[in-house]
């Protein structure tokens, strides 16, 4: 996969009118094996203030989903159109359908099945980052370790991440409808 279609897979996983774009999540890196991204504290809050738990897992499943997405390959032959999302479930890549020719990982699709997290301390204001890191990279599972640290580098919480990884059914669109 080269440089350009990176970006534009990243640019597409925040994209305006995604839950990682309304929350102001940013890729910073991105590859199969490690995704660090960020997202502001403000926005993303309870109403004590804190940065509201279910933000921290938005922000470690889009990371981890993106990796997921890599590691598959469903971008290789999908072009900038493919996107990974954030959400148990709806993280759908695609490609060319498999046959004679297709990249490894075309006609690949990725969904969240599991999501864990561990709450460590709270953050109120600046920005938090993620670093989704591949600890199982199989042909039909991966699993991501992603821990979120605040500005400080202070640990907010750790999360783990499995990903399905499928072939897309013939006549499917990205987000598996006909």
């Amino acid at each position: 996969m080269d440089q350009e279609m990176l970006d534009a897979i990243m640019a597409r996983t925040v994209a305006e009118g995604t839950l990682a774009g309304r929350m102001g999540i940013t890729i910073v890196s991105a590859s199969a094996s490690r995704v660090v991204a960020t997202m502001p504290v403000a926005g993303n809050t309870q109403p004590q203030g804190l940065l509201h738990g279910g933000a921290s897992c938005v922000l470690a499943e889009t990371a981890g989903s993106l990796g997921a997405f890599l590691h598959a390959g469903a971008g290789a032959a999908a072009g900038a159109g493919a996107v990974p999302g954030a959400g148990v479930g709806a993280a759908p890549g695609a490609g060319a359908a498999p046959g004679a020719g297709a990249a490894p990982g075309a006609g690949r699709t990725v969904v969240g099945i599991e999501i864990s997290a561990t709450h460590h301390r709270g953050a109120r204001d600046g920005e938090i980052t993620a670093v989704a890191t591949l600890a199982h990279g199989g042909r039909t599972l991966a699993t991501y370790d992603i821990v979120v640290t605040d500005a400080g580098g202070h640990r907010v919480c750790t999360s783990r991440l499995t990903c399905l990884i499928r072939d897309q059914a013939p006549g499917m669109d990205l987000n598996g409808a006909s």
